[in-house]
């Protein structure tokens, strides 16, 4: 599925005004080149003419403006952790490597909020943050880099009470097509002030500007955390469980559905012993009687559905080896058929339509060759649907691509979206028009504004 490698097509002139700018941090490699040609997509990779690890928005800045002096594209690269092709280099150019701005700029505890450089991971931060009683709660699974996270409008386990990066991201710093810098709010926790720049440049993923420091919302660590599981006879009657939780206004932290499959997969691959039975993961959080509250409540919802083996702790270690399972869940996946090529793909509806979307979903898969797993943030109408694919396959390829596509126009049929965490990158560009309609045409007119050569990131979000 790898396209062959090839020698770099870099104009010389550019190549030497980089190596002037950051001398050894430029390579044309073809290992370090091959790295950054590819991400965690089923999609086939694609070269960059060169990488560039800048440690600065100044050299940002600096890069950016040489590129468009040459007309070359640029491609944000952060953890490489992208599930639709977001990070592949379509027409070579360069790839900016912006790992290396890894510097926590400020916390500031009495506001609740942290300006951090773009490469800082989401469990570096954490850790930073951990004396002082406060953590960042956007947790999509990878150690994503938080620049990474606010270009494709990260979700995750923690969205259903803490919401996603678009709520959770403060400002942004953000350099230009034509190398100017610029912010895009201040701090205040609300302003009437002009256009929501911010809201515009959280989900881009890098075609209208490159990110390179994130200013993000803190939160106090609550008093007590619970995990609790419970198995269901169906996957229906786990939705419908989730479905009255979050309708009677419990606030639970997080609450993921695992389909039999996909338990399957996390008790081979995290040593774990749950029953191979649609199964749903919750957390709660707050004082100790709270938490008590909502975990009496749920339990009894989720009897009347049916559900069995109700077990909770507040121990930290079995909370956090649960979690980490979920979190391995892409991993444990793949290797329930070795060789495999993996796709994953996501939607997301609004809840009251959830259980009909996955109803049909788990019809068109029920009887296909290769193994199809569902995982998702259930609790805001998000999930996830792995299949794995045979590479050699053709049928299985044509299979898979169907099922997708039906899976995809019967969530924006029910008010929902073609990816709900996953971002678009190249994967989802060919639903753009049918879930947006005329507003697609504003996104050009937007892009255009901002990018008039097309140099980031091309190919990417808007379909020609």
């Amino acid at each position: 599925m790898n396209a062959p490698l090839a020698a770099s097509q870099i104009d010389p002139a550019l190549l030497e005004g980089l190596r002037a700018l950051l001398g050894a941090r430029v390579s044309t490699s073809e290992s370090d080149r091959a790295q950054h040609g590819r991400d965690e997509s089923r999609h086939a990779a694609r070269l960059p003419d060169a990488v560039c690890r800048a440690m600065s928005t100044e050299e940002v800045a600096a890069i950016v403006k040489l590129c468009a002096a040459h007309d070359t594209p640029i491609v944000a690269y952060g953890a490489g952790s992208s599930l639709e092709g977001a990070l592949i280099p379509l027409k070579g150019g360069v790839s900016l490597d912006l790992t290396s701005m890894n510097q926590i700029l400020s916390v500031r505890a009495e506001d609740l909020d942290a300006t951090v450089q773009a490469g800082v991971t989401r469990k570096q931060l954490n850790a930073h943050l951990r004396d002082t009683g406060l953590f960042f709660p956007v947790d999509p699974g990878a150690d994503a880099t938080i620049g990474g996270m606010a270009a494709t409008r990260a979700s995750g386990t923690n969205a259903v009470r803490y919401g996603t990066m678009r709520e959770n991201v403060v400002n942004l710093t953000v350099v230009l097509s034509d190398g100017r810098v610029i912010r895009t709010r201040s701090r205040a926790k609300k302003s009437s002030a002009g256009y929501d720049l911010t809201g515009l440049f959280v989900g881009q993923e890098g075609t209208l500007g490159i990110i390179t420091e994130v200013t993000v919302r803190l939160y106090g660590i609550p008093e007590v955390m619970a995990a609790a599981t419970c198995s269901f006879p169906t996957v229906e009657a786990a939705v419908d469980t989730v479905i009255q939780t979050i309708q009677m206004g419990i606030p639970i932290s997080r609450v993921e559905l695992l389909d039999d499959r996909a338990i399957e997969a996390v008790n081979a691959y995290s040593k774990l012993t749950l029953p191979v039975t649609p199964t749903l993961f919750f957390e709660f959080a707050g004082s100790q009687s709270g938490v008590e509250e909502q975990a009496a409540i749920v339990e009894e919802l989720a009897k009347g559905e049916g559900a069995s083996n109700w077990r909770w702790s507040t121990d930290a270690d079995e909370r956090s080896k649960l979690w980490q399972a979920r979190h391995d869940i892409h991993w444990a996946i793949r290797a329930l058929r070795p060789g495999a090529k993996g796709w994953g793909t996501d939607v997301c509806v609004p809840i009251s339509a959830l259980a009909e979307v996955i109803r049909e979903v788990r019809k068109e898969t029920s009887q296909q060759s290769f193994g199809t797993t569902l995982v998702g943030h259930v609790g805001d109408g998000n999930f996830h649907l792995g299949m794995q694919i045979d590479p050699d396959d053709p049928a299985e390829w044509a299979k898979a691509n169907e099922i997708n596509d039906r899976m995809v126009k019967h969530a924006i049929r029910l008010g929902g979206t073609c990816t709900g965490e996953h971002g678009v990158g190249i994967g989802k560009m060919k639903f753009m028009r049918e879930e947006h309609g005329e507003a697609l045409d504003v996104m050009h007119l937007i892009k255009n504004a901002l990018d008039p050569k097309g140099i980031f990131n091309p190919g990417k979000v808007l379909p020609a």
